[in-house]
């Protein structure tokens, strides 16, 4: 006997392999990965531009200005500035000079005291040399130290007092650095009353020479900021390019104000080589992750596939609107704001602004724009998500509302910058009405942009819009024509289940556009046949025919529209939210009639609670939870006759008592606080509500009364089923 061991073996890798890849989370990482590589691609693209057209600095071809340009020379400016720093000399402020005065004093001091000692003059000279420091070399030094030592005491303090004055005077005016060095000697000698004699003036020089400092010092802060002044006020020398003007011409090396020229022409100057893609390709990453990280840890119902990629599609979509905007295009045209409206209402608005914030800065950074331009986007961005997420979701116009706000905004954004970062004289007019023309004209377009993709995207990635929910609640949509027409009764107690629903989510902070959609189609599955459930057999005019079948069976029927829902909802195109009202709304309750009426007939020791749940799904949100609740309260309440308010009360808490202990909102984010809104809600709404079963069209009622075709259809389902049994049985017992 031959085995195929391997080739089971490998056909498991491979099933296991393909399992692994079509996984979600597998999926989402793919996304992800190819997002940066296209993004990091596109990026990218704007620099190789440059580089096919300039190659080691040189241009490969002529290039033309297709605007007026005005282009700061900034090396022959600064070079202007730095002369202009240079001429401004260093301001002086006074310094402490008492010490030069007491100095003066001890000198004169001092030779008077030699001049009285007692000793041969050739002794008192060495003396008064010593004083000088032996500083006393040439003749002229010698000839003083000589008169100083002849001249009488009076002689002497007529001296000593010119000097005292002299240095007065000299202080009074000041003496630097310089001077010192270069000019003391005629500086004494201009201060000194040509009065005296030639030997007086030398000997006051000399004296003075000795003790003088000076007493300007340099004021460094005020020198500091003479010099930025006189660099400011250097105006920025420019070069014009008329529209037209040859920029720079094959062949020829390309200068710092030629690339600059060129930036402003909408051309990235910037040489990419692989470590500028690896840190574009890094900066992606980046804000990629950023993303991710938010999403794990605060949204985790985007982290799909889907969604996943609808960001990825609209992220390149915006990169792709940059790289392709024509040369000499202002930026203000980018529809930056459409991005966030689209992202507001297919996620929210968190996501919405942390993605376009980071969208914004990623192409503010690869592309060079200028930080006015980033700031008018990301104002612009914020004020999209703010004003997209109050819109009103049964009118689409509003999205093209939205947009006239975002352009009025931008506008005023773009003129404030404009008038604060210039005088009123320095202001190009001409290119501020541009600016703010592209700015009004992107935020009018972002809303009809988001406007005529919202459908596409919705049919696309199967993600529903408030939009989308507010066509669903039509009742012109045809499986709700369907159910007015074929299941009057059901479309009735849906109708009064969307209303007690809307209004408890409202209470409890859910959403309430959603719940009444789900709430119009829970019971779609009905329609499969209509005439099992008791609200449409009044309507019809026809006896019970569960009293013909046994409760197994009648359990079969009821419990099986939760699933004929789902597949008629897939026949139909429901979106996916929609159908996990159909399939959850009754959790795997107990069907209790049904339950009851087996332990009669069958006795307890043979059925089980188990055989007669039915098998879905227990509710996993609020709007499904708070649809279950609904259901049961409307059918329970509209089965008692002229109930009392306290009936009523008792009656709701009961029913939410029973789907509490059975563990059937377990799986749901409902609190204890939101069952008690709930339940007051509902209490009020059915206040005003009509209790008894309302009698559908009298005359329709007369007319099938004298009609068999409802009986016959009747008899036709039941056999149906009875053969369905019978079929499911002997499937089980050849199992």
């Amino acid at each position: 006997m031959v085995t195929n061991g391997p080739s089971n073996k490998n056909f498991k890798i491979i099933s296991e392999t393909i399992n692994m890849l079509s996984s979600q989370k597998v999926l989402g990482i793919i996304i992800l990965f190819i997002s940066v590589i296209v993004l990091t691609g596109l990026l990218s693209s704007r620099y190789f531009l440059f580089q096919n057209i300039i190659e080691n600095n040189i241009s490969k071809k002529d290039i033309i200005s297709y605007r007026n340009i005005k282009v700061v020379d900034t090396e022959k400016t600064e070079k202007r500035r730095r002369e202009l720093e240079k001429r401004v000399d260093p301001i002086l402020t006074p310094a402490q000079d008492d010490y030069i005065k007491t100095g003066l004093s001890d000198l004169l001091n001092s030779i008077k005291q030699i001049k009285s000692l007692n000793v041969p003059l050739e002794a008192k000279k060495d003396k008064i040399r010593e004083l000088f420091d032996n500083d006393i070399k040439d003749s002229q030094d010698i000839e003083c130290v000589n008169y100083l030592t002849r001249i009488s005491n009076n002689s002497f303090n007529i001296v000593s007092n010119e000097s005292i004055i002299t240095i007065d005077n000299i202080l009074n005016k000041g003496i630097s650095e310089s001077d010192l060095t270069n000019d003391i000697d005629n500086i004494i000698r201009e201060s000194i009353s040509p009065a005296f004699s030639r030997n007086q003036s030398l000997v006051i020089t000399m004296l003075l020479k000795k003790i003088i400092v000076p007493n300007m010092v340099i004021d460094e802060l005020a020198t500091e900021i003479a010099r930025k002044n006189a660099m400011n006020s250097v105006k920025p020398i420019t070069v014009s390019f008329e529209r037209g003007d040859k920029i720079v011409s094959a062949g020829e090396l390309v200068t710092k104000v030629q690339k600059d020229a060129l930036k402003k022409e909408g051309y990235n100057i910037t040489e990419l080589n692989i470590t500028g893609i690896l840190s574009l390709m890094c900066l992606v990453g980046i804000c990629i992750t950023s993303l991710v990280y938010y999403l794990i840890n605060f949204d985790t119902k985007y982290l799909t596939p889907s969604y996943f990629s609808l960001m990825s599609i609209l992220s390149v979509s915006i990169v792709l609107c940059a790289v392709l905007l024509p040369t000499g295009v202002p930026v203000y045209i980018l529809p930056f704001p459409a991005i966030a409206i689209l992202l507001t209402i297919f996620t929210n608005q968190r996501i919405s602004l942390l993605l376009s914030i980071l969208l914004v800065i990623l192409i503010g950074v690869a592309f060079q724009y200028k930080l006015e331009a980033v700031s008018v986007f990301i104002i612009g961005v914020m004020i999209a998500t703010f004003t997209a997420s109050k819109i009103d979701y049964s009118k689409r116009m509003d999205l093209i509302k939205t947009g006239l706000d975002i352009s009025v905004a931008q506008v005023l954004i773009i003129i404030s910058i404009y008038f604060l970062q210039n005088e009123t004289k320095d202001i190009n007019y001409n290119l501020m009405m541009l600016d703010t023309l592209l700015g009004l004209i992107s935020g009018f377009v972002s809303g009809m942009i988001a406007l005529s993709v919202i459908p596409l995207v919705e049919s696309t990635f199967k993600i529903i819009t408030p939009f989308g929910l507010a066509e669903l609640a039509n009742h012109n949509q045809p499986l709700l024509k369907r159910l007015q027409f074929e299941a009057p009764g059901t479309y009735h107690h849906s109708l009064m289940v969307s209303n007690l629903s809307e209004a408890a989510a409202e209470a409890v902070g859910a959403n309430p556009i959603l719940v009444r959609v789900g709430s119009f189609y829970h019971d779609i599955g009905k329609l499969k046949r209509p005439l099992f459930f008791i609200e449409n057999q009044s309507y019809f005019g026809i006896e019970n025919p569960h009293e013909k079948l046994n409760p197994r069976l009648s359990k079969m029927v009821i419990t099986a529209h939760p699933k004929d829902g789902v597949e008629l909802a897939k026949e139909y195109g429901l979106p996916n939210i929609v159908n996990q009202f159909i399939i959850q709304h009754h959790g795997n309750s107990l069907a209790s009639y049904f339950y009851n009426q087996a332990l009669k007939e069958e006795g307890a020791e043979n059925i089980t609670e188990e055989q007669f749940r039915y098998n879905n799904p227990k509710p996993t949100s609020k709007e499904i939870a708070i649809l279950m609740i609904a259901d049961a309260v409307e059918s329970a309440v509209r089965s008692l006759k002229n109930p009392t308010q306290e009936e009523i009360e008792k009656l709701i808490d009961k029913i939410i008592q029973e789907r509490l202990f059975d563990g059937q909102l377990s799986e749901s984010p409902l609190t204890q606080k939101d069952l008690k809104t709930i339940a007051a809600t509902f209490n009020r709404i059915l206040r005003g509500m009509q209790h008894h079963r309302i009698k559908y069209h009298e005359n329709v009622i007369e007319e099938l009364e004298n009609n068999t075709k409802a009986k016959i259809h009747l008899a036709h389902s039941i056999n149906k089923i009875e053969k369905d049994i019978q079929e499911s049985n002997k499937k089980q017992q050849t199992g």
